[in-house]
């Protein structure tokens, strides 16, 4: 897999932890193991400016994905797909008030916001409710297990 993050934030993310957990959520996903992911920290204005011009929103949010190849989850008795991944955008700046919002930090709320983006990028949605049900349970377990290795 190739993994590339890109630090534009100005707040010092722990890339390789990114990383990591990034790698090990397209495993547990299935990816193909040569599938590309580019994972870029960005500070609050540009984030606002990618948010009004893709999503058509004002204000910072947190994260966005940008799918390339429409990659899905690889099955169990199928061979995944190989290509690209696509592009996070993460916003540290909201992920520090998130986190701290939520009582559990900046650090878990960027597992979650990784997870969260690479689940869009492999076609999740929460726009209904049972969408939502399966992506953030599907979510959790991602980070439950990720954290009790």
């Amino acid at each position: 897999m190739t993994i590339e993050i890109i630090d534009e934030s100005g707040h010092g993310l722990d890339v390789k932890h990114l990383a990591r957990l990034s790698r090990f959520v397209m495993d547990q996903m299935r990816v193909h193991p040569q599938a590309e992911l580019c994972i870029k920290a960005v500070d609050e204005d540009t984030i606002a400016e990618l948010n009004q011009q893709w999503m058509d929103k004002d204000g910072p949010t947190d994260v966005l994905a940008f799918p390339m190849d429409e990659l899905r989850p690889g099955l169990v008795d199928v061979e995944p797909e190989e290509g690209v991944l696509g592009d996070l955008m993460l916003c540290p700046a909201v992920a520090v008030r998130q986190g701290e919002a939520a009582g559990h930090g900046t650090v878990a709320e960027l597992e979650l916001l990784t997870t969260h983006g690479i689940l869009h990028l492999l076609g999740y949605d929460h726009a209904e409710p049972e969408e939502h049900k399966e992506m953030f349970g599907l979510q959790d377990d991602l980070l439950a297990r990720w954290r009790s290795q």
